[in-house]
């Protein structure tokens, strides 16, 4: 069906084919492509419509649809099925830009592009890492087996050493850990640096992007490495395993990692000791769900939702048809906040009887879990719904029966650091049960704990900006840069153990950046940058901050009109456009000023502003704490989002499996953490979807709240 149907939606995908008005906006860039007028423009289109008719006539006719037989085809098929029309009007134009390209550079010029697009040993990519003769070792178990506690142990016990992990909330707690035990430690995230003054010798904690490659050190501690096969930010891993410089490397993750590790340690020449650890607890899912009722939840349950507005409007309802209190866990809380919510769920003589929790449970959070509840079993990602893989499922669900006393977090007044409790001897051994809310919930939980996840089979990457520049000096002035991006993923030589991750949000932000001059070196700094496209204004703030980059100037930050600080003195309950878009657009000033924080620490001298932006920020925490603090919301409202997503993740497979087959799903690499790269320090998303917003904006005066704000 595809093939009938790809004809008409390469028509609404009409961006290269608008011979009119198209042609005027762009011009300087097709004549980059060697199109001097708007007749040798008419001329391509007209040629390049062919083309496409003829991929779709022989797919319809002879069922030509492989990426062999029928690349063009092929491409445009994939981009509509996993980006839907914005994909696939994407890979139109990149189509289109190849095609004017086709006979620009003589083959002496192109099997140059193809030697710098040869991918197949990243490694090199770390000659001074290559010098080192270092020691691997990997340690492999569920959740809950204490595997992380030999390998911060042997980081607490080294003279120098980094800690890397997914999440900037295990970043801090290891900070927080080494800290307390008078270690001077640094703090190193992409919007945040904390380190030691006056010091010159001292440990670093960071997530892991920001892992450091070029310090010498004793030992590395590289966290939750499955995320190695993401198909989105697997680069970060694999970067850290094959660039950082220690002579002792711990990786901490799951048993499907062993043979990928081993495989890039044989190529690596690094020795590599396996250890295996048993999960200190059982752990198995129940036979029936809460069947939609909040009632039948038991203390030390701990209910599972995947946005900020989900976490507070369900804590609100919970607490209204049970009576009993509700704590509230997630990475974007402040450590404080967190460990005082961690000590009311953990101590068993108070009235917090619940906890509603992000996935971050899934990621490092010690928290005496009896019973853990999905409310539902799809999360959201940047085109559409999905569902959450076998291997989330688990590491969620394995939080339950934690091997910890409650005594003790409360003593500590801490709910994290303590591999060291699961690793201890001597404590009742509690049975982990995992459920859903609904049936539907249940039966894919159920489904994911009766098998193992498949073994990774790629580790991702990204190519380094030198080779960027590099490849880019081969192209005319004026040519895009996505397009340039494009074409090296296009002809990218790459081993089977390694995939390219996904470009996604990068080709936009490379089209968005594009007028403004600017080194290739900076174009590639913004790519990485903790863009928020998908939110009100987003593209204009990048677009102001490339041009303070561009000018190497301009960057107070009282000066960016596209930041609305204004906001700040708006009262929410006379904003014109109601609830849901105050809350919306206090998101989108968050993330404009977490963007403008990222590139003070990129860009010192253009991004001036540092402590008035920590200090707006924290002005924008407190506003969104205080709504999230007063959200309420229907249970009925709540099941409709969750049966909305759950349709909407069920589509998006049937679409997948339908058009793509085995192609769409064989050894590709999926989804392999929690959280959400493009937020601030990776965590949970303020909200999911726009609609449950809509549905979460009823506010309750301040007075009828109750107990202390998780948000203060």
């Amino acid at each position: 069906m595809i093939s009938q149907t790809l004809p008409t939606k390469t028509e609404t995908a009409e961006e290269p084919f608008q011979e009119s008005g198209r042609w005027d906006p762009k011009r300087e860039e097709y004549k980059a492509f060697g199109l001097p007028s708007k007749l040798d423009f008419d001329r391509e289109v007209m040629l390049f419509r062919t083309a496409i008719e003829k991929a779709c006539e022989l797919a319809s006719e002879k069922n030509a649809t492989g990426k062999l037989d029928n690349p063009l085809f092929w491409k445009l098929r994939k981009a509509f099925v996993q980006g839907e029309l914005p994909g696939l009007t994407d890979e139109v134009n990149y189509a289109f830009q190849n095609f004017l390209m086709r006979s620009m550079f003589p083959k002496s010029i192109e099997a140059t592009h193809r030697k710098i697009a040869d991918f197949r040993f990243p490694h090199e990519w770390f000659p001074a890492t290559r010098a080192l003769q270092r020691t691997i070792h990997l340690h492999v178990g569920p959740t809950n087996s204490g595997k992380t506690y030999n390998a911060l142990k042997a980081l607490e016990d080294a003279r120098s050493g980094i800690y890397a992990g997914p999440l900037r909330l295990l970043a801090h707690e290891v900070y927080s850990r080494f800290t307390a035990k008078g270690k001077k430690c640094a703090l190193v995230t992409g919007e945040e640096q904390r380190i030691p003054e006056g010091e010159d010798l001292y440990f670093r904690s960071c997530t892991v992007e920001m892992t450091p490659l070029n310090h010498l050190v004793d030992v590395a501690v590289i966290d939750e490495i499955q995320m190695i096969g993401d198909a989105e930010r697997g680069w970060a891993w694999t970067q850290a395993v094959l660039g950082v410089q220690a002579k002792e490397v711990h990786l901490c993750g799951e048993e499907r990692a062993v043979e990928l590790i081993q495989s890039l340690c044989r190529t690596t020449g690094d020795k590599i000791e396996v250890h295996r650890y048993q999960r200190l607890s059982p752990l198995q899912t129940m036979d029936e769900s809460l069947k939609g009722n909040w009632k039948h939840l038991q203390k030390g349950d701990a209910v599972v939702s995947f946005s900020r507005v989900g976490i507070h409007a369900l804590k609100k309802h919970i607490e209204k048809e049970t009576g009993r209190r509700v704590a509230v866990v997630y990475g974007s809380l402040p450590p404080e906040t967190r460990a005082q919510q961690a000590a009311l769920f953990n101590d068993p003589n108070n009235d917090y009887d619940f906890l509603v929790a992000s996935d971050a449970i899934g990621m490092g959070l010690n928290l005496e879990i009896k019973r853990v509840v999905f409310e539902q079993t799809a999360k959201r990602d940047l085109s559409s719904f999905r569902q959450i893989s076998t291997s989330e499922i688990k590491q969620i669900g394995g939080r339950a029966g934690r091997y910890r006393t409650a005594s003790h977090a409360i003593k500590s007044g801490s709910s994290e650091a303590s591999d060291s409790d699961a690793a201890s001897p001597g404590k009742e051994r509690q049975v982990g049960l995992v459920t859903a809310l609904e049936d539907d919930d249940l039966a894919v939980i159920q489904e994911a704990f009766e098998r193992n996840p498949e073994p990774l089979r790629t580790a991702g990457i990204q190519p380094p900006p030198s080779v960027i520049e590099r490849f880019s000096s081969y192209f005319p002035p004026n040519t895009p840069f996505s397009y340039i991006l494009s074409r090296l993923r296009d002809i990218a030589q790459v081993s089977p153990r390694f995939h390219m991750c996904h470009a996604k949000e990068m080709l936009t932000v490379a089209d968005l950046i594009q007028p403004f001059p600017m080194s290739v070196y900076d174009r590639c700094v913004l790519l990485n940058a903790p863009v928020f496209l998908r939110e009100p204004n987003g593209a204009q703030v990048l677009q102001a901050f490339a041009r303070c980059i561009s000018n190497m100037d301009g960057g107070n930050l009282l000066d960016i009109q596209e930041v609305n600080l204004e906001l700040l003195d708006v009262d929410k309950n006379k904003y014109p456009r109601g609830q849901a878009d105050y809350l919306r657009q206090l998101e989108t000033l968050h993330k404009s000023i977490t963007l403008y924080l990222w590139l003070t620490y990129r860009y010192s001298g253009v991004f001036t502003s540092q402590n008035l932006a920590f200090h707006v920020k924290g002005l924008v925490e407190s506003k969104i704490d205080d709504f999230l603090d007063a959200l309420d919301m229907t249970g009925e409202s709540r099941k409709a989002i969750a049966a909305r997503n759950r349709k909407a993740a069920k589509a998006a497979k049937l679409k997948k499996e339908k058009f793509l087959g085995d192609e769409g799903s064989k050894d590709a690499p999926g989804h392999e953490g929690v959280g959400d790269w493009n937020e601030e320090g990776h965590e949970e998303p303020l909200f999911e979807d726009p609609k449950e917003l809509e549905q979460a904006t009823r506010l309750e005066p301040k007075s009828q709240r109750d107990g202390p704000s998780p948000g203060g």
